[in-house]
């Protein structure tokens, strides 16, 4: 595979920066991805969504008082604004000249979960899902603060029920094992002291407030400090501990790189984050340009939204509901803002299961034969999907038509398969054969035959 696409499936989604990484250079293709605007605006599909708490208050009020149908409606309106949410973030995905921080934003968004399916107040999963594109290449330690005062994620872990007569450890504990530190790295004491000063942090307007009236102030021991410790003060004791680069770093080289990177390099790589005081920027930098010499194709299975998102780009379809794209994911276990846990998705060999690698084929035969990716009204309590059967799509793969059959195997494989050898090879040419005209009636059609049968190999799951 061309090197300068690899890196595209790496650092977006698609071959789509290909090659502006060639023209650029990979070091100034990264430095445009650090510096590209952000949307700061409000989506407007959630013009009637409640967005404070006065509102979500009355809301609910008023549901109490309506008839069960009614009810039913209002709840199902919510669902379909958690579907616009998501298409609104596929385009995001798609759009964008210099995806990284998309791309970054759902790095953090499997870092620190929150669904919507726990949560269930669409501005405050958006606001959870703002703050990390916001601070996608920001400051570990910062984020941190920032993420677990969220109304979303003290929502999703229970810290809304954690108060001082009564303590809840959710979040003590996922802020240590599954956002900072790692099994290993602390005690249960410092979970339940952790959970005493983070008690009372509830439910404000822009993002979660102490409460007084169920606070804890008690004096707590927390990683061998004493004192009265809250949320920001908890998370300036936990980045003075030892481990806390090396769980981020070994989980930026899998999402971006490597399914099982060495331990070398994520004690490497991580030595040098703790050394840039937990910079994001000056860490991908590194890990993109060092890691960019090497040869390592092939190290990692694509995630479902990279093969999904190469596909359609490499067929130049045109006008796919995006909606159908989420519901794609979903099926292939990448639900976006519906984790089926606090862990996340796991990736690596789970994205290639039998169940998934079968959908993966389907959706090609689909699209290449010019059909939407649903082959059915897709009508459910928690999916607004309704699609005509067999919509018709139009793609349109590019290819070199002054070529032959082998100088167009070797055009495709480059874009779309990390190596190949000969009994690949053999298997292309009894599709494309030794005798393609380029000029035929039917060249497109042989070599969208071929493009299908590349896209099922083993070799195009992997970058």
């Amino acid at each position: 595979m061309n090197k300068n696409t690899l890196w595209s499936l790496r650092l977006g989604f698609s071959g789509k920066q290909s090659k502006l990484i060639e023209n650029m250079g990979l070091p100034k293709f990264i430095g445009e991805s650090f510096a590209a605007k952000i949307d700061k605006s409000l989506p407007s599909f959630l013009d009637n969504s409640p967005k404070s708490i006065q509102e979500l208050r009355a809301k609910r009020q008023s549901l109490q008082s309506k008839p069960q149908e009614e009810v039913k409606e209002m709840l199902k309106a919510e669902l379909q604004v958690s579907q616009e949410m998501k298409a609104w973030w596929l385009n995001k995905m798609i759009e964008e000249e210099f995806p990284l921080r998309e791309k970054m934003t759902c790095f953090w968004h499997n870092h620190f979960v929150s669904t919507f399916q726990k949560v269930k107040v669409n501005h405050w999963v958006f606001q959870h899902n703002q703050i990390l594109r916001e601070n996608a290449f920001g400051n570990f330690k910062s984020v941190t603060k920032q993420i677990i005062q969220t109304n979303a994620m003290v929502r999703y872990l229970d810290n809304v029920d954690n108060r001082s007569d009564k303590i809840n450890e959710n979040l003590s504990r996922e802020l240590l094992e599954l956002f900072t530190l790692g099994i290993g790295n602390y005690t249960e004491d410092d979970i339940k002291n952790g959970a005493k000063g983070l008690a009372g942090l509830n439910l404000g307007e822009e993002q979660a407030i102490y409460r007084k009236l169920l606070e804890n102030n008690d004096t707590i021991t927390y990683f061998g400090k004493t004192g009265k410790f809250k949320a920001n003060e908890m998370v300036d004791i936990i980045f003075e501990q030892k481990a806390v680069p090396y769980l981020l770093t070994r989980k930026i080289l899998k999402w971006f790189i490597y399914d099982n990177p060495s331990e070398e390099l994520v004690q490497y790589y991580g030595d040098y984050f703790r050394k840039v005081d937990f910079e994001i920027k000056p860490l991908l930098t590194k890990i993109f340009t060092e890691e960019f010499a090497k040869d390592n194709a092939g190290s990692k299975i694509k995630d479902p939204l990279v093969y999904i998102l190469q596909l359609i780009h490499e067929l130049k379809v045109e006008e796919l509901n995006p909606k159908l794209l989420a519901f794609f994911l979903k099926q292939q276990g990448m639900d976006l803002f519906n984790q089926p846990n606090v862990k996340g998705w796991n990736g690596g060999k789970e994205w290639m299961t039998s169940q998934i690698y079968l959908q993966r084929n389907n959706a090609a035969d689909l699209l290449c034969n010019g059909k939407s990716l649903s082959r059915r009204k897709q009508f459910t309590d928690d999916e607004m999907i309704n699609e005509s059967v067999y919509q018709l799509v139009k793609v349109k793969l590019h290819w070199n038509k002054t070529g032959n059959n082998k100088t167009i195997i070797a055009e495709l494989s480059d874009r779309l398969i990390f190596q190949t050898d000969e009994n690949l090879q053999k298997e292309f040419e009894t599709i494309l054969k030794y005798d393609f005209n380029p000029k035929a009636e039917n060249a497109d059609d042989a070599v969208l035959r071929l493009f299908n049968a590349i896209v099922k190999t083993p070799e195009y799951q992997l970058i």
